[in-house]
């Protein structure tokens, strides 16, 4: 069964272009890596909660909205393999370099864990 890693964000909402693009840039290095699908989600329909929420998740001020993306792998041991290429200090890609492609948002208040699914449904 796949493997999912998710990751929800708080980036300003003048910098959603800029999330745009640095996805665009980087994103493409998990599929060469052995990833499946990388998605990325720009909060539409993100409800304030009681007790707790996405935006209180990652502490997302009025200027920022949520981002809710997840990298799906064809399986664990795959997903290990890639990052441990990744994290490799011989490791070096200009999609990954913070100069080349700075981040948009506020890395230290992103929320991220890998999961293994315990129910798969699909329409097809």
């Amino acid at each position: 069964m796949s493997y999912i890693d998710g990751f929800v964000i708080a980036c300003p909402k003048d910098n959603r272009q800029k999330f745009i693009d640095h996805a665009l840039s980087g994103d493409g290095l998990f599929i060469e890596m052995g990833a499946l699908r990388v998605v990325e989600c720009w909060a539409d329909d993100v409800p304030d909660g009681t007790l707790t929420d996405f935006r209180k998740a990652v502490r997302a001020t009025p200027e920022e909205d949520v981002i809710f993306s997840w990298i799906e792998w064809p399986d664990k041991a795959t997903r290990d393999a890639a990052y441990a290429v990744m994290t490799s200090p011989d490791f070096k890609d200009p999609r990954m370099d913070p100069e080349l492609n700075p981040m948009p948002f506020d890395g230290k208040r992103m929320i991220w864990g890998g999961f293994a699914p315990v129910v798969d449904l699909s329409a097809g």
